[in-house]
């Protein structure tokens, strides 16, 4: 028997009012429904209408009881409007889990999650909601404040939502409709103030990008990972122990490692799995042509390696 082609899922999720619906007119106008019927599920009805000129392709189906959800009842309502995509409006006070454990059909795959918040009310749903509004920031792939005054994003920057969400994409968008990332050099997706920051394994691919764009904000910082040991002899007295990532497939492969000096590696094996712990320091180095993170190593000890020896990213 033939296998069901998946059929991909766009969940976007917010409170009443937070901008779903303005938010899915915005991807509708962008040609999103273009290639492909779209079955636009509706959880929740707000003040904002779907704009009809963009409805050609796009099949609304409204739902007003969760119970509604199941996988026998979605899958029916794809098969009716021939759909391969799906977008949800899905309901602020229902639980996002929920719906991919116990709703989706198998041949639904959830491809992003969306968490729209509306910026001045952000404090009060934090305080009254705190469990539910937590759900939606931490299971989203992008997060999107909007309304936001330049006081707002700073306070936004200040409570440093990328503890909560290491992996999101999130963007301020101002009252006058233009857009900020709220990643700006002042906001790490690691606590700082610790004195020893550890980067799991799996964080690896975050922190090398974050440290690398912005090595300023690490400048005198205790860090502690797991890498590759890598002693390449034209640099000399510094190693560069690393990990290797894929971006999307085997071809992609790349090797991303830091300059490290300060501690003797002579009787560590090539390609041995090591724990490093090191200060960070933003000096020049060469291969960076120009100033970047230089580690100035305390200890190097051989580990075990992780479970997962690539990283994803």
């Amino acid at each position: 028997m033939a296998q069901e082609k998946a059929c991909p899922v766009y969940l976007i999720a917010g409170f009443l009012d937070s901008g779903k619906t303005s938010f899915i007119n915005g991807i509708l106008s962008d040609g999103f429904a273009m290639d492909g019927r779209t079955m636009l599920l509706c959880c929740e009805e707000g003040e904002v209408e779907y704009d009809k000129k963009l409805l050609r392709n796009v099949t609304v189906v409204t739902v007003d009881d969760q119970e509604q959800l199941t996988p026998e009842f979605l899958e029916a309502e794809q098969k009716k409007c021939r759909a391969t995509q799906i977008i949800v409006e899905y309901n602020g006070m229902w639980q996002i889990q929920d719906f991919y454990v116990n709703s989706m059909p198998r041949s639904w795959v959830l491809y992003q999650i969306i968490a729209t918040v509306e910026g001045p009310t952000f404090e009060m749903y934090s305080r009254n909601m705190a469990s539910l509004m937590a759900e939606k920031l931490r299971n989203a792939d992008m997060i999107c404040i909007n309304r936001c005054t330049g006081a707002l994003c700073a306070a936004l920057r200040q409570k440093n939502l990328r503890l909560l969400n290491r992996r999101a994409d999130i963007y301020l968008e101002r009252e006058d409709g233009e857009s900020e990332d709220y990643m700006d050099g002042t906001v790490s997706a690691f606590d700082l103030e610790q004195p020893v920051i550890r980067i799991s394994d799996e964080d690896y691919g975050l922190w090398y990008v974050e440290i690398m764009d912005n090595p300023r904000m690490y400048a005198g910082k205790t860090v502690v990972y797991r890498a590759i040991m890598c002693k390449p002899p034209q640099y000399g007295r510094y190693f560069t122990p690393g990990r290797f990532a894929m971006v999307c497939c085997a071809e992609d492969m790349t090797f991303l490692a830091l300059a490290c000096i300060g501690c003797d590696v002579s009787q560590i094996p090539e390609r041995t799995w090591v724990e490093v712990t090191a200060q960070v320091a933003v000096e020049h180095w060469d291969p960076y042509e120009g100033d970047g993170p230089v580690l100035h190593v305390k200890s190097v000890v051989p580990c075990r390696k992780p479970a997962e020896e690539v990283v994803q990213m």
